[in-house]
């Protein structure tokens, strides 16, 4: 058993990621002492070069590993640059929950003439960075969710917004305009965690990545 200087905890989001995540684990020896899928608990004892998990919102998860909550997470590309944190290492692209992030809208789409073009998206700071490359200012308003409803009811022109099959954009009468980013699941690493645990998280670098080589 490893001591409590030694104990490697690792932040994950239930969803799509964990999904992708646990048969990862499993193949480098990590296996949760609960049903992930079943339990309520939020922090979960493991086997294995992971001592617990903790399961917390996917916006969150570069928060406690920043914080030191959490030594190691694993988050969407969109969520770290959204969070823009220098606090956190980023050794490794996991390569799943791959989607991408896309400009989207109906085809009537014409560019405003008295105002600024209104984008609804939860992802402000991408958003922003993107237009200000494309030497463009606009009106960002932030939304959690039902994004697609936005231009619908005249509160945005077009949404920027995960895509993974384009069913739902369809469902609600718009499409991909333009690719904004490509999205994969990275493993980020709290800068302190990867000084004082080196070996360890060193070791579950290099297994990790052996195995997504092999996947590849």
């Amino acid at each position: 058993m490893s001591n409590s200087s030694e104990k490697l905890t690792l932040a994950l989001a239930k969803g799509r990621i964990l999904d992708d995540t646990l048969p990862l684990l499993a193949k480098v020896g990590i296996h949760p002492r609960q049903d992930l899928s079943k339990t309520r608990e939020l922090r979960i004892a493991a086997d294995g070069l992971v001592d617990e998990i903790l399961i917390v919102r996917s916006t969150d998860v570069p928060t406690y590993v920043e914080h030191g909550a959490a030594d190691v997470g694993i988050a969407g590309k969109d969520v770290l640059l959204e969070h823009r944190s220098n606090q956190l290492y980023e050794p490794l692209d996991l390569n799943i929950a791959r989607c991408r992030l896309c400009l989207a809208g109906t085809d009537e789409v014409t560019r405003p003439s008295d105002r600024r073009l209104r984008i609804a998206t939860k992802y402000v700071n991408i958003t922003r960075d993107w237009y200000a490359s494309r030497g463009e200012q606009v009106e960002l308003i932030k939304l959690y969710g039902s994004m697609e409803l936005a231009p619908l009811v005249g509160l945005a022109d077009l949404i920027v917004d995960l895509v993974d099959t384009g069913n739902t954009l369809k469902a609600n009468g718009l499409k991909p305009l333009e690719d904004i980013l490509q999205i994969s699941s990275r493993l980020v690493v709290n800068k302190a965690a990867m000084k004082m645990k080196h070996a360890k998280i060193r070791q579950l670098i290099d297994e990790l990545a052996a195995v997504v080589e092999g996947a590849a």
